[in-house]
């Protein structure tokens, strides 16, 4: 398969503050993919429901679920809150789905991580974000991205300081280039189930021997 566009990179970040440090680095990993010739887009999460306080069918929730699908990559960047992700970041993953009936939004998109803490270097947050990765059925890479005292790595103008944290944004989103590039004609083959072939077919079978009797 060959792709006549360039990865596709979706970027979700959990904070609502005007002076968000999780935005902020999103922003900056963005603007260096960009520079690898990745595509991003960014959601933003003001104005999106809590999860099961209204349809799916909200405007929110559908664009948060096309961007979902547009992308071939993700990159999810979140603050350290009591030692958690925040409540902002797991909404919008709460409301991507499994599955919405046949297509899994998720599923063999790549996935890199990132958090700011407003103290001491911390991992909680990234390594939540890797149990959310694999249950949602991406890829996660290798590398990711932990950013301690944040209010004192960013400019005024909001571009990153040139520091080890900042190599390190590099180091990440160089490698979620290299392994969506790898990965986007192979998605269907890795992600192709022996339970799920099974499950079809019984219900392909079931529906032949509906037929037969109607």
């Amino acid at each position: 398969m060959t792709f006549d566009h360039p990865p596709r990179i979706l970027f979700l970040y959990g904070s609502l503050r005007e002076r968000s440090y999780s935005r902020l680095l999103a922003e900056e990993a963005a603007r260096i993919i960009q520079d690898f010739g990745a595509e991003v887009k960014f959601f933003d999460p003001r104005e999106l429901p809590i999860y099961g306080s209204v349809s799916d069918t909200h405007p929110k929730v559908q664009e948060l679920r096309e961007l979902s699908l547009w992308s071939e990559g993700q990159v999810w960047s979140s603050p350290e809150m009591h030692g958690q992700i925040t409540g902002i970041l797991k909404n919008q993953i709460d409301w991507i789905p499994l599955s919405i009936g046949a297509v899994r939004p998720t599923q063999g998109r790549t996935l890199a991580v990132m958090q700011v803490s407003g103290g001491s270097q911390s991992f909680n947050a990234v390594n939540t974000m890797r149990l959310l990765g694999r249950w949602m059925r991406m890829f996660t890479i290798p590398n990711q991205s932990s950013v301690a005292k944040a209010y004192q790595e960013f400019e005024e103008d909001g571009r990153m300081k040139d520091s080890a944290y900042r190599d390190r944004v590099v180091d990440v989103m160089e490698e979620l280039y290299k392994f969506t590039l790898l990965l986007r004609d192979k998605v269907d083959h890795l992600t192709d189930r022996y339970s799920e072939r099974k499950e079809k077919a019984a219900q392909q079978t079931a529906e032949v021997a509906q037929q037969a009797v109607s």
